[in-house]
């Protein structure tokens, strides 16, 4: 496979994958697969003018290994410099309801894929993450993030603490979720242009990022957790500023 490429799977991230503006370059299906999800991908696919060939399971195992394909596989085509979108972000004046999700280096492809799902859903128009120490989208990603991430731009910085001071300087309040923060996340006002910022597996926002937000908030915990998975907080937050905004129309 060129470096230009990657290969995504599941019905969810391929059918997704046929929707966008530019469709993937070519899908394989399995040819055990001959029901209805199969026959609507398949014209899905001819509408879109993309070539689509059957083969072997064990082929798709060996293009996707670890992941629950479902069957299905498509090779897309990978922009050419993530730098150009970056640069419309991080340069561009905030809109009115700018929304930006910062990821301080998630790990776990499975919590990056849930992250951009919930990121799409609540309206955000990008996800920013460290070129180093974090997960790239990789296949699983694309799998548990069912179609997300071919939908939601994720941009990868070299420097993060930079990419914050650049955000706030065009207009959006950045805004991190910490654990001992004072301040509740309903407290906070999201109807601004916004960047929401959450931290790591474990570990949390580093304190350099720390640094580099204009307030810090916690989700009120009522229960005796002491804290939530990551992708869950991400819900969590994103869908309280969607529900501030919804309540301001």
């Amino acid at each position: 496979m060129a470096e230009s490429e990657r290969v995504i799977g599941g019905f969810h991230a391929v059918s997704a994958a046929l929707e966008a503006a530019e469709p993937p370059l070519e899908v394989l299906l399995s040819q055990t697969r001959r029901d209805q999800r199969a026959s609507a991908l398949t014209a899905q696919a001819e509408a879109r003018g993309v070539p689509l060939r059957r083969c072997g399971r064990d082929t798709l195992d060996l293009m996707l290994p670890g992941v629950r394909h479902q069957g299905v596989v498509a090779r897309v085509a990978v922009a050419a410099s993530a730098a150009v979108d970056a640069d419309t972000l991080l340069y561009s004046p905030a809109p009115a309801d700018g929304l930006v999700l910062v990821l301080d280096g998630i790990q776990d492809p499975h919590n990056l894929g849930a992250c951009l799902r919930s990121a799409e859903a609540a309206g955000a128009q990008a996800v920013v993450i460290p070129r180093d120490r974090s997960v790239r989208v990789t296949p699983t990603v694309s799998k548990v993030a069912a179609g997300s991430a071919e939908r939601v731009p994720v941009l990868s910085v070299t420097n993060l603490a930079r990419a914050l001071d650049q955000l706030r300087d065009h207009g959006y309040w950045i805004c991190g979720l910490a654990g001992q923060a004072e301040r509740s996340l309903w407290q906070l006002r999201a109807t601004q242009p916004l960047a929401l910022v959450m931290g790591a597996e474990g570990a949390g926002l580093r304190q350099r990022t720390r640094q580099h937000c204009d307030e810090l908030v916690r989700i009120p915990m009522l229960g005796q957790a002491e804290s939530l998975n990551v992708s869950v907080s991400t819900g969590v937050c994103l869908f309280e500023v969607a529900r501030q905004r919804l309540a301001a129309d």
